[in-house]
């Protein structure tokens, strides 16, 4: 049975996240002291019993999901060992894919991303960037209404997620995205809907990100992920260290090809998913793009038994 490993991205966080797999495994409760001893904070502690709206910030969300993802990854390692076929991880979640695959140090990556939110986050003055889901659109339609909106306004308004049939996610200076979310029946979409994010994420409006990451990229320990891991960016499996710290300086001002991803998967010989962290939308987004496909998620002890029990089943 080919598996592929997939890992959530932001806004999939939610106070108390993981904490009956940290309170069973010692190997999860292991891993949230070295994320408290990699960060100047806290983040079990924020993870556990910390505020909402503290954990919603850019820079504490990305090493959060993070941690917790890797936690449950390494619980299920622990459990029913195998070795995935490819990981993947949206956005976020391609540095959590590193972690896993042992290309990046557990307290690298929790540092890393930590320094990826903050960075995000002064690409863009608070309140000036928005970010909207675009449903049934047609795509050369709605990069053709992107550019023009862009083009008319002076303002950036870009494709930022292709999701899965049906679901893109758009990005850019917030006056663009609300003239897109009026106009979008002009690209044949049903609705568009505005999403509560704290920038453009994943457009040219976080150059200032990318041009610094690639700066911090170029010293950080990295090598060859094992399995390979699938680049946001080109949606091909990926295993250079110097191409991967490319595609990752370039990722947070790149639309996310979580579709051709998957795609790319399933053309690889992959039917089985597992979802390691916070909530199940990655697992949505893969039924979407094929209903053939198997997904299963782990964020919780209910989640791992029952997975753990297909799988051993699967075995037999």
């Amino acid at each position: 049975m080919s598996i592929a490993v997939v890992f959530p991205g932001q806004g999939a966080q939610y106070i108390g996240m993981g904490q009956d797999l940290i309170e069973k495994y010692p190997v999860a409760k292991k891993l949230l002291q070295e994320a408290d001893e990699a960060l100047a904070f806290s983040l079990s502690s924020l993870i556990e019993k910390g505020d909402e709206r503290e954990l919603r910030l850019t820079y504490h969300t990305q090493p959060a999901i993070l941690a917790i993802s890797i936690v449950c990854y390494r619980v299920l390692q622990e459990e029913y060992a195998f070795v995935p076929k490819l990981l993947a991880g949206h956005s976020l979640g391609e540095y959590t894919a590193l972690v896993a695959a042992n290309a990046l140090s557990f307290a690298d990556g929790v540092r890393l991303v930590h320094q990826r939110g903050k960075l995000m986050d002064a690409s863009a003055p608070a309140g000036t960037g928005a970010m909207a889901a675009v449903l049934g659109a047609d795509l050369d339609r709605l990069q053709a209404l992107c550019l023009a909106i862009s083009t008319e306004l002076g303002q950036p308004v870009e494709m930022a997620n292709v999701n899965c049939p049906g679901q893109v996610v758009v990005s850019g200076e917030k006056s663009a995205v609300a003239t897109l979310i009026e106009r979008v029946a002009e690209c044949g979409a049903r609705r568009a809907i505005a999403l509560d994010v704290s920038g453009p994420f994943h457009s040219s409006l976080m150059r200032y990100a990318k041009e610094e990451l690639a700066k911090i990229l170029v010293d950080l320990p990295l090598v060859s992920p094992n399995p390979a891991i699938v680049s946001n960016v080109t949606a091909k499996s990926i295993s250079d260290p110097s191409s991967i710290k490319k595609t990752l300086a370039l990722q947070v001002a790149s639309p996310v090809l979580w579709e051709a991803s998957v795609q790319h998967m399933i053309d690889a010989g992959i039917h089985t998913f597992i979802e390691c962290g916070p909530g199940t939308v990655l697992s949505g987004l893969i039924k979407k793009t094929d209903r053939q496909a198997m997904t299963y998620n782990i964020e919780n002890v209910q989640s791992l038994a029952k997975t753990l029990s297909v799988l051993r089943q699967e075995a037999q």
